[in-house]
């Protein structure tokens, strides 16, 4: 007894003696640890040997945050860096979810052509665009719906609605720049002095004019005054990352968003109500009319809340890719002075009258203009609106080995519950495919026998399709997919061509332009990818 206290008494008073922390200096210990704790559990995850069928996992020392910064700072250079460490399929962290990535022509035909049963998109968008587009339309409803509301909206875009539209797109334009106060030297009739004007918020209103004049109609565009310039920002500022990864934050941006909407559906629903109070009162045959004639399969009308939502999507998804796409066209064109100068020539070739003016286009007439097309062609490749398009895997899905394989005996399975990702953009920045894949050249769809041209004819009579809404080119394996592909290829390309070459050749008839500073650079802070803030030099061409 005597020999075991000699030999404890010593670590007693010891242990009695120690000063321990106290409880507000241990909760700090506690907290500043975790993060180091984390971080360690999160690399021995990664380092623990998995199945040679799941795809390679991007390596990353942040738990939940992932390959995040990188991702969302450049997309581009993240894919490709990926691309050479681990081939055409691989698997990163994006804020707690697990994203697989499919690369490359067969990788976009695997997410785009897949079917929606396997692979959903309303599982990844919907918690986006239903604060904005509103209730059960477009990702807020079953597939089968959403593809009968594209067909009532294609009903609405025909060939003789687009041969009307050329003419109002162009009195908007015109009306624009006469009046807007970014446009205060044109207006000035002066040929020799420039002015400057700021890309994206020029083309972002122009956009929403040309596009609620057309679709929308005369009357709706009428009622649609600049005091809801601060609806359509506060219904835009819902598009971005934050509000797509964690939706329902209690943050200002949100009860805009949430406002914004609320105003637009009551907006289009009173008009709705007013023109069925007054059936005597004509009205235009615009998208509105035509959907209230629509009937879903069962034979029920459309319900006017439906009717307002369809709206909304339509004048809000529209306004970001024509947008964006205007910008750097324009952007491109005011740092190529011979193309701009080839496009100018162009216009007064077909369109030019005896007394020196430029007359009107029509619609049959735009595709004649291999400037222009080109212009557009090459400007939808290099920048696309969308880099990432993303599904959700209901079960797990097998990688086919022309796609990605570890082995010739094993194949890579996508397992379910993974966002499945696909990126047009780096097919239609390959350099195996496209020769100086990243210069804006249009020349490059001159060549009937080209790639660009092999590629758009891939792209549209490939094989058809029709997955409710009418038949479609599947063109799913071409390298140039401008505007998706598949079952979700979006109805409104045809639109979006005329809405960007009929304001394109309106600006240029009138003015010529040049680039203030360096070429920005890409902005991949929102959904859509936009040029950083800048503004374009102009001055204008003739006086009145």
């Amino acid at each position: 007894m005597a020999a075991n206290a000699t030999f404890t008494e010593p670590w007693t008073a010891t242990l009695t003696q120690l000063e321990w922390p106290s409880t507000p200096r241990l909760v700090l210990l506690t907290l500043l640890n975790i993060p180091v704790l984390s971080i360690i559990i999160n690399v021995l995850w990664q380092l623990i040997p998995r199945s040679k069928s799941t795809p390679p996992m991007v390596w990353h020392w942040i738990p939940f945050l992932g390959s995040a910064p990188a991702y969302g700072r450049d997309p581009v250079a993240f894919f490709r860096n990926c691309r050479e460490k681990y081939g055409n399929c691989f698997t990163f962290m994006l804020l707690g979810r697990r994203v697989t990535v499919t690369l490359g022509t067969r990788g976009n035909d695997y997410v785009l052509g897949g079917k929606h049963t396997q692979l959903a998109a309303e599982d990844v968008y919907g918690p986006l665009t239903t604060p904005i587009f509103g209730k059960d339309v477009v990702y807020d409803c079953p597939n089968e719906k959403l593809m009968e509301q594209k067909k009532f909206v294609k009903v609405s875009l025909t060939i003789d609605k687009f041969r009307a539209y050329v003419g109002m797109i162009e009195d908007e334009i015109r009306d624009y720049i006469n009046t807007d106060s970014s446009f205060r030297t044109y207006q000035m009739n002066d040929i020799n002095e420039w002015g400057a004007f700021p890309v994206l918020k020029t083309f972002s209103e122009m956009t929403i004019l040309t596009a609620s004049r057309t679709l929308q109609g005369k009357e709706i565009r009428e009622q649609l005054t600049k005091d809801y310039a601060q609806v359509y920002s506060d219904l835009d500022h819902g598009f971005t990352p934050l509000h797509w990864m964690i939706p329902g934050l209690p943050l200002p941006s949100y009860r805009k968003r949430d406002a914004a909407h609320a105003k637009m559906s009551t907006f289009y629903q009173s008009i709705l109500k007013h023109r069925r109070d007054n059936p005597q009162v004509p009205h235009e045959d615009d998208v509105m009319a035509s959907l209230t004639r629509q009937r879903y399969r069962n034979g029920s009308p459309i319900p006017d809340h439906e009717i307002a939502h369809i709206l909304i999507a339509l004048l809000m998804a529209g306004q970001h890719t024509s947008s964006s796409s205007l910008a750097w066209t324009m952007l491109h064109l005011a740092d190529r002075p011979d193309i701009q100068e080839a496009l100018y020539k162009e216009q007064v070739v077909h369109f030019g009258t005896p007394d020196g003016g430029i007359r009107d286009m029509g619609y049959d007439e735009i595709r004649e203009l291999k400037v222009l097309d080109a212009v557009v062609r090459e400007t939808l490749r290099l920048h696309p609106p969308i880099h990432s398009i993303m599904r959700k895997a209901h079960e797990d899905i097998p990688v086919p080995p022309t796609l990605a394989a570890p082995s010739e005996d094993v194949m890579f399975v996508v397992p379910k519950g993974d966002i499945v990702l696909a990126s047009p953009l780096i097919s239609q920045l390959d350099p195996t495919v496209w020769d100086q894949a990243e210069t804006w050249e249009p020349t490059r769809w001159y060549d009937e026998k080209g790639v660009a041209a092999q590629a758009n004819k891939q792209y549209n009579e490939g094989e058809k399709v029709d997955f409710g809404f009418g038949l479609v080119s599947k063109g799913t394996i071409s390298p140039y997919l401008p505007f998706g592909a598949g079952r979700h290829r979006c109805i409104g390309e045809q639109f979006a061509y005329l809405q960007i070459s009929t304001v394109i050749s309106a600006l240029v008839r009138r003015m010529e332009f040049r680039l203030q500073g360096e070429f920005p650079k890409s902005d991949y802070s929102s959904m859509m990818v936009q040029p950083l803030p800048c503004q374009i030099l102009y001055r204008r061409r003739n006086f009145d």
